[in-house]
């Protein structure tokens, strides 16, 4: 039976977490969201938070490995926590930026699945099915929207009115608690696995309906649009492309709407082309990760590099969010009228 320090050194981006962490030149705080037991190794769930400490200040969540197979997203993001930690020793238009905001990123939500190699958690239940939201949609392909049917099949969302699990409810109550007092607050979830091209896929994921806060959404988009005009990113709401059961975020967007509606909340999840790094290289079919994960050495470093600017640019679109995310009436119903034209007319 392997001991728990071999199990952790099995599972290296856990190991970078602290590292970076350790030798970061400014002070950040560590937490531990819940621990995951995987035979004889205890995997912690990890959130490492910067910046402001004010309650309204404006916070970013960048989160990735949500699921284990994915391994590409957790490491996207660990690449972008070292880069900003020395950067903020030396730029001081970074570290102002800093002030003005909180940050917080949360690499690893499944480390047993990471460490298994599976979509699902060490239970087999897919934390992206897994909370208590059904879609309002039926149709498209009924297994990926989540199913009831049990572990051995992915996308598994567990028990009716069985908790969350451990993992999804850890993540949920922490960025919850630091929604309350926030006028804006912004997720972006790194994923891989879906088409070719790089997606940013704002809510829902649940219905066709549009998400209310769709102007500002779009507002961001052409922030972006008009910033980077290069940029590679296509920015819809996901259910241009399918709708499912279960989504963490949707359930977090329809809480802080319940309970801290004063929050401007922009869930974003940064789905990964994987698509295409199987096209350039069909026999990574042949590994159980090929379909989620760049296995060629250049093309693993152009992905770590690939979206450095897009998590630049939202630090700066968080910090200044009282310039651009609270339109006046007039503004929000233009916004509004250009986000149905482009992203509901044939929903």
């Amino acid at each position: 039976m392997p001991t728990k320090l071999s199990l952790e050194l099995m599972l290296p981006e856990l190991c970078d977490v602290h590292k970076i962490v350790e030798s970061a030149p400014s002070q950040y705080t560590l937490h531990t969201l819940t621990n995951v037991h995987v035979n004889d190794a205890t995997l912690p769930v990890l959130a490492v938070e910067a910046g402001s400490r004010a309650p309204g200040a404006p916070v970013l969540f960048i989160t990735g490995g949500v699921h284990g197979l994915e391994r590409i997203g957790s490491r996207v993001v660990i690449a972008y926590m070292r880069s900003l930690f020395n950067l903020v020793s030396w730029d001081e238009v970074m570290a102002a930026a800093l002030t003005k905001m909180r940050l917080v990123f949360i690499p690893i939500v499944n480390p047993g699945g990471m460490l298994q190699r599976t979509r699902s958690n060490p239970n087999g239940i897919d934390l992206m099915r897994n909370a208590p939201i059904d879609r309002e949609e039926t149709g498209g392909i009924p297994l990926v929207a989540g199913h009831r049917l049990g572990p051995w099949l992915p996308w598994y969302r567990g028990k009716p009115g069985a908790p969350m699990e451990k993992e999804s409810k850890a993540v949920f109550d922490f960025i919850r608690s630091h929604l309350d007092q926030a006028k804006f607050a912004c997720i972006l979830d790194v994923h891989s696995g879906f088409g070719v091209v790089d997606r940013l896929w704002l809510p829902f994921a649940y219905t066709k309906r549009p998400f209310p806060q769709a102007p500002e959404a779009y507002r961001l988009k052409m922030l972006l649009d008009q910033t980077y005009p290069n940029h590679v990113y296509r920015f819809e709401p996901q259910a241009t492309q399918y709708t499912t059961h279960g989504d963490l975020w949707d359930h977090l967007y329809l809480e802080c709407q319940k309970d801290a509606p004063a929050t401007l909340l922009l869930p974003l999840a940064l789905e990964l082309g994987s698509w295409l790094w199987v096209k350039k290289n069909p026999r990574q079919l042949l590994s159980a990760t090929g379909m989620f994960n760049p296995l060629k050495p250049h093309r693993h470093s152009r992905i770590l590099r690939r979206h450095l600017v897009l998590f630049d640019f939202l630090i700066r679109a968080t910090a200044s969010c009282e310039k651009w995310a609270f339109p006046d009436s007039e503004k929000r119903s233009e916004l509004a009228l250009a986000a149905g034209a482009e992203w509901y007319q044939n929903l």
